[in-house]
């Protein structure tokens, strides 16, 4: 947001020893002092306008303006992810698809028939809503066939996890594409071609090789999968999966074809073909699945209109402060950037020679491992970098790595302050070493080697 007639007075010293003390207070504040991150980043938001000499009268604007614009976007996709989701998960859908890939994969492979499964489940679902959904079905398959439970279990965890991290309509890839004016069906493509090989590295890989050095019985907080009446086809789930995928990809291909001339313009700015773009875009394209997904999955077998509405409505509670959350770190990443920060510290970086795209890694490291939200994190860092990556003129792809690269440091070193390693600790029922040894790892490789890929792909990209 530009103020009119205002321009910042402040050398990228000040600008940069403001922005440090405000990450320093935040992080504080939230650690220390156990102050919500939705009322702290308000609370620094306003302090950092302040300090950085903003007009008193144009404070809460640029505070309203950086919350809003954030959450344009990014309510829109969580809310309908979250109400897909949760109708799949009510209707038995996840353990309906992990039987049939059990059988398709045999016995000895169930860990990677598990895997493959929440890879698929975890498009729409969110991370914690993932773990209660396949956990059961895990530990059921993990009773029958013996064995570590960690076998099992990491295959499935790393994957919601992946998909959390890397893919829309998460709350982190979709903030980032915010930010940096990115197109989401690129995302969603860098983000598969970097989620796929580092999930099978991370947590199938290392999920065998964990479950043959740690000995780890079922355990028994969860008790057994519920079975669901008349569950959905797994052909219904699986297209439900891979719908808004299939539309967002065709707003993003024809998008190209206009772009690139293979149709003429005349063609491109047609009714048919304008309509065809816009049922995929994403808010749209999700909209659509979730529509489709009520009438098969829910009305279909029998399943009344008011169990529906009240199945999304229970969806909608449990993402309401990760919604909030991130519409405060947009507000707190509007106020870095009109107050001139983020130009400052891309001097800076200029200066040093450190790549953006390293950058924005090392600071979403930084702030994951200070404070523990991958949300806060990969907000605050994103903010940070916005200008200087809106500035460098970057094609569509490179955006989209760009994304990846700084969702992937959102993600490493995962410890004590994540409520993540408390999750997974518990419902596994580690001890704090136990969880180190597994958790940690698995998340700290899903980032470093997830940002090897994306850095990979964005050198490609700026190189073709």
């Amino acid at each position: 947001m530009e103020i009119e007639g205002w321009s910042q007075t402040l050398t990228a010293g000040p600008l940069l020893l403001i922005a440090a003390v405000a990450i320093a207070v935040l992080l504080v504040l939230i650690i220390t002092f156990r102050v919500h991150a939705f009322l702290a980043l308000i609370i620094i938001s306003a302090l950092t306008a302040f300090a950085t000499g903003i007009p008193t009268s144009q404070v809460v604007p640029v505070l309203l303006y950086g919350f809003g614009n954030t959450l344009a976007s990014v309510a829109l996709l969580v809310g309908l992810g979250a109400m897909l989701g949760r109708l799949l998960e009510t209707s038995g859908g996840a353990q309906v698809l992990a039987d049939r890939l059990i059988r398709a994969f045999g016995e000895k492979r169930a860990p990677l028939a598990l895997g493959v499964a929440s890879l698929l489940f975890g498009f729409p679902i969110f991370f914690d809503a993932g773990l209660v959904v396949m956990l059961p079905v895990v530990f059921s398959v993990a009773r029958r066939l013996g064995g570590s439970v960690l076998t099992y279990a990491l295959p499935a965890v790393g994957a919601f996890s992946v998909m959390h991290v890397f893919l829309p309509p998460h709350p982190g890839p979709v903030t980032a594409a915010t930010f940096f004016e990115a197109n989401v069906g690129y995302i969603i493509l860098v983000g598969l071609i970097c989620a796929i090989p580092t999930w099978y590295v991370s947590s199938y890989l290392f999920g065998k090789f964990s479950g043959r050095r740690i000995k780890l019985p079922v355990p028994a907080i969860l008790g057994q999968a519920e079975d669901v009446r008349n569950p959905p086809a797994v052909g219904t789930v699986v297209a439900m999966l891979l719908l808004p995928m299939l539309l967002i990809f065709l707003n993003t291909g024809l998008g190209t074809l206009a772009k690139s001339g293979a149709v003429s313009e005349e063609t491109s700015s047609q009714a048919w073909f304008e309509l065809l773009r816009a049922i995929g875009e994403t808010p749209i394209a999700l909209t659509l699945t979730l529509i489709i997904a009520a009438l098969t999955i829910g009305k279909a077998r029998g399943v009344s209109g008011s169990a529906i509405e009240k199945t999304f409505e229970s969806a909608l509670g449990p993402v309401c402060s990760v919604i909030l959350i991130t519409g405060a770190g947009g507000m707190f990443g509007g106020v870095l950037r009109t107050s001139g920060i983020g130009n400052a510290l891309e001097d800076v970086l200029a200066d040093l020679g450190i790549p953006l795209i390293i950058a924005g890694f090392l600071i979403a490291a930084v702030m994951r491992v200070a404070q523990g939200s991958a949300t806060v994190a990969l907000t605050t860092a994103a903010g940070l970098i916005a200008p200087a990556v809106l500035a460098a003129d970057y094609n569509v792809v490179q955006l989209a790595a760009m994304v990846v690269a700084v969702a992937a440091g959102s993600v490493v070193l995962s410890h004590v302050n994540d409520s993540g390693f408390w999750l997974v600790g518990r419902f596994l029922e580690m001890d704090v070493r136990t969880t180190f040894k597994t958790w940690t790892v698995l998340e700290t490789i899903i980032g470093v080697l997830g940002f090897a890929i994306a850095a990979a792909i964005f050198g490609l990209a700026g190189a073709v």
